[in-house]
């Protein structure tokens, strides 16, 4: 086990590595300032707090998250509501997403990728045996989701708002919910869904967009149009580190959502594949690393969770990339120049470090009770 927690820090240091380097070269601009000093600068700096925050974690004992669950939950909520309020919430591009504190911004949706799950988790722990029943085993389950996502929808965020629906079914997947109440879910959700789309025009001409890029490539989005110009720029071996013309102004968001493209365009079709297998590397990594676990407990259902969040998030970022699915903001984990994704992605990695360290053979107290 010690073999697989030490391949799995590797896998986070090699991408940590990547993304650094790519962050710096894809920030570099047409015309030479300090502009790209700035981003690598405000990157060292989430990365650091981001390390600090993924020390913090792993060294906690595994029951810390467990009782620490609920209020994390409580203070991300109280944060997504500050976030709503003018003059406390900062206003970029239509979207009040983002709270100002000194040296930077943070993005409190980020934080509820860990605090939704968590708390789900903790709620499945206590509360497993109301499962098959129809209120009890629905209402208690489902309310992390329904005090968080409509705060995130709000912002507007529908990207996370849909991640954040995914990580939750997943928990309650992998922890046993009914499968009646997965299709009573989508019966609701769907309709819900398609509403809040047709109320965003703009949403509508993203998903025309993708559709255009596949079927009209001229009258594409300019953003899908330059990104799949860029991968295609690389070839197979690509044209060198730091020698992509694409990212000097052509291609938007080069060093941030889109920064797998300047990698597709420097690196070339091996480079791209090369993040692919570090990322398949430290999911399957993590996944052994919590393969002992107890597959009905906290810590398996947090660890997996967490693990599948990250690789889920990277693979979606690529899809966008790659006009595989319509265009989102979507990070792409741990690669992506520096901000609350970066700190929460590390976060995210320190406590899967720590509940893999959990005993499955450790019993519960009211398993102990029944032992007895």
């Amino acid at each position: 086990m010690d073999l697989c927690r030490q391949l799995f820090v590797a896998f986070a240091a090699l991408l940590l590595g990547f993304g650094l380097l790519m962050v710096h070269s894809a920030s570099v601009t047409s015309w030479p300032t300090e502009y790209e000093q700035v981003y690598l600068s405000r990157h060292l700096i989430f990365l650091t707090v981001g390390l600090l925050s993924a020390y913090f974690a792993a060294t906690r004992d595994p029951e810390f998250w467990k009782s620490c669950a609920p209020w994390l939950f409580v203070a991300t909520v109280i944060l997504l509501i500050l976030v709503l309020i003018p003059g406390v919430g900062v206003r970029v591009k239509g979207a009040q997403r983002w709270i100002r504190v000194p040296g930077m911004t943070a993005q409190p949706s980020e934080l509820a990728k860990i605090a939704v799950p968590l708390m789900m988790c903790w709620i499945l722990d206590r509360n497993r045996h109301l499962l098959s029943r129809w209120v009890q085993g629905t209402v208690p389950f489902l309310l992390p989701v329904v005090l968080s996502v409509p705060l995130v929808l709000i912002e507007p965020d529908l990207g996370t708002s849909l991640f954040l629906l995914a990580s939750a079914a997943l928990v309650l997947f992998m922890g046993g919910w009914p499968l009646r109440n997965f299709l009573l879910g989508l019966a609701v959700g769907i309709p819900t869904i398609l509403t809040t789309l047709a109320m965003k025009p703009y949403q509508q001409r993203r998903i025309v967009g993708f559709i255009e890029s596949w079927t009209n490539f001229e009258n594409s989005p300019y953003q899908l149009k330059q990104s799949l110009v860029t991968l295609g720029a690389g070839g197979l071996h690509g044209v060198g580190l730091g020698r992509g013309w694409q990212k000097l102004s052509f291609l938007p968001e080069a060093n941030t959502d889109f920064v797998f493209a300047v990698i597709g365009e420097e690196l070339g079709l091996i480079g791209g594949l090369s993040l692919i297998a570090l990322w398949c590397g430290l999911y399957l990594s993590g996944l052994r690393m919590i393969s002992h676990l107890d597959r009905s407990r906290f810590g398996f259902l947090i660890g997996f969770t967490l693990l599948t969040q990250l690789a889920g998030q990277a693979m979606l970022n690529i899809a966008v990339v790659t006009a595989m699915v319509p265009p989102k903001g979507i990070s792409h984990p741990l690669i992506s120049a520096g901000g609350s994704n970066l700190v929460v992605s590390l976060l995210a990695i320190g406590i899967v470090l720590s509940v893999s360290r959990d005993d499955p053979l450790t019993l519960t107290t009211d398993e102990s009770e029944l032992t007895d």
